[in-house]
C-alpha cells in the first residue's frame, strides 16, 4: 500500500516530537561520595542545585572508599556509578590503573583560579580538608605555637593525641624536630629521615594517645583527656560551633583535597563532566563550606563567604601559608612499608 506524501511528513514529525520528547527528559547520574555531613552538604550545595538547574538528576549514594568495587565495574564493563569521591592516593592509583577517564582541565575552569594541586589529569578536587593542631585554652598556661611545642612536656604537661598511623603522624614528627615544609618529604623519603622522625616519636611516645577515629581528639580536649592532639580541622571547627572552647594551631597543618572522579567506561561521561564543572563554581562552592568547615578549591570562593566562616577553613590564604600540601605521590610509593614499620614500632 502506497504512504501519501502528507502521511509519511505526519509520521516523521510524530517520530521527531517523541525523540524530543525523550531527550527532554532529565538523564540522571549516579554521584558517590563518603556520606555523613559531608555528603549532607553536598545536598544542599551541589545535588539540589544542579537538578533545580534542569541539567539532570542525581542519584546520590556513598561508600567507605573501597576501589574493588570501582575495578570490578570497569572490568566487566558494567559500570553503573558515573561520578565517584575519591582521596588523593587513590585517584593517583585508579588513574594509573585505568579505573577513571581522563578530564580536561579547561572544561572545569582557568586553573590559575584554583588552588595549586587541585586540577589534575584523572580528578577535580571538591574540598580541601587539614590536619591541625587543636588544644584546649582552659588546659594550657598559654597557646601552643607549633609542633615544637607538642613535644614540649615540660612547659605543657599532660597527655598528647596523634592517629594511630604513619601517614601524618611521621611528618608531624620532622615538622616538630625541625624540618622545613618545603623539605619534608624530601627527608622523609631517605632511610636517616625515616629513623629520625622514629627516633622524635620515641621522645614522645609515653604521653602519646591514639587515636583511631576523627570524633575522638574533640571528646578528649574537651574532657581534658589530652591537652593537645593532631585533629582534622572539620571535627573541631563542628565542637567550637557547640561551644567548646578548642583552639587550632594552623602553621605546620597538612592539608589534603578530596576528589571528583568520573568513572572509566560510563556511559554518561558528558554529564558527569558537566556536574563536576557545576560544582566547581564559586556560588555553589560557598553554599558547601557554609554547611561544613571544609576549604573551598574555587579562589572566588572566600571572597562570597563571611569573615568567620572564611577564616575558618584550610584554604584561607592566612591558614594556607604555613601550611603543607600532603604528597600523595610518596604515599602511594611508600605508604605499605613504613605503614608496617609504624605498626612494628607502636605495638613495642
Amino acid at each position: 500500500m502506497k504512504v501519501s506524501l502528507l502521511t509519511r511528513i505526519s509520521i516523521t514529525c510524530a517520530l521527531a516530537a517523541a525523540v524530543g520528547s525523550v531527550n527532554a527528559q532529565p538523564q540522571s547520574i549516579t554521584v558517590i561520595s563518603f556520606g555523613g555531613a559531608t555528603k549532607a552538604a553536598q545536598e544542599q550545595a551541589y545535588f539540589k542545585p544542579f537538578e533545580a538547574s534542569g541539567a539532570g538528576k542525581i542519584v546520590a549514594g556513598e561508600y567507605n572508599g573501597e576501589m574493588a568495587k570501582v575495578k570490578a565495574m570497569v572490568d566487566v564493563g558494567k559500570v553503573t556509578w558515573d561520578v565517584v569521591e575519591v582521596e588523593s592516593p587513590e585517584l593517583l592509583r585508579g588513574c594509573e590503573e585505568g579505573l577513571f577517564e581522563r578530564i580536561d582541565p579547561a572544561a572545569i575552569g582557568d586553573e590559575k583560579n584554583f588552588v595549586p594541586g587541585t586540577l589534575s589529569e584523572c580528578g577535580v578536587a571538591t574540598y580541601v580538608w587539614s590536619m591541625v593542631m587543636a588544644y584546649n585554652g582552659a588546659k594550657v598556661a598559654k597557646a601552643p605555637q607549633s609542633w615544637a611545642d607538642f613535644w614540649n612536656t615540660a612547659e605543657y604537661p599532660g597527655k598528647r593525641g596523634l592517629r594511630k598511623g604513619a601517614k601524618y603522624t611521621l611528618e608531624i614528627a620532622l615538622l616538630a624536630d625541625g624540618v622545613k615544609q618545603e623539605d619534608l618529604y624530601k627527608v622523609l623519603g631517605t632511610k636517616e629521615g625515616v629513623d629520625r622522625a622514629f627516633a622524635k616519636l620515641d621522645q614522645l611516645k609515653g604521653n602519646i594517645q591514639w587515636w583511631e577515629a576523627g570524633a575522638q581528639p574533640p571528646q578528649w580536649l574537651a574532657a581534658g583527656d589530652v591537652v593537645m592532639s593532631a585533629a582534622y580541622n572539620g571535627r573541631i571547627a563542628a565542637a567550637q560551633k557547640e561551644g567548646v572552647k578548642l583552639g587550632i594551631v594552623w602553621p605546620g597543618s597538612l592539608y589534603d583535597p578530596e576528589y571528583w572522579a568520573v568513572v572509566k567506561g560510563t556511559p554518561n561521561k558528558a554529564l558527569a563532566e558537566k556536574f563536576i564543572a557545576f560544582a566547581s563554581q564559586p556560588q555553589t562552592q560557598k553554599t558547601f563550606s557554609e554547611n561544613i568547615p571544609y576549604g573551598p578549591v574555587h579562589k572566588g570562593t572566600l571572597d562570597l563567604l563571611p569573615a568567620d566562616v572564611r577564616d575558618a577553613l584550610p584554604t584561607a590564604p592566612a591558614n594556607l601559608e604555613g601550611a603543607r600540601s600532603v604528597d600523595a605521590a610518596f604515599w602511594v610509593d611508600h605508604g605499605e612499608e613504613l605503614e608496617q614499620r609504624f605498626n612494628a614500632w607502636a605495638a613495642r
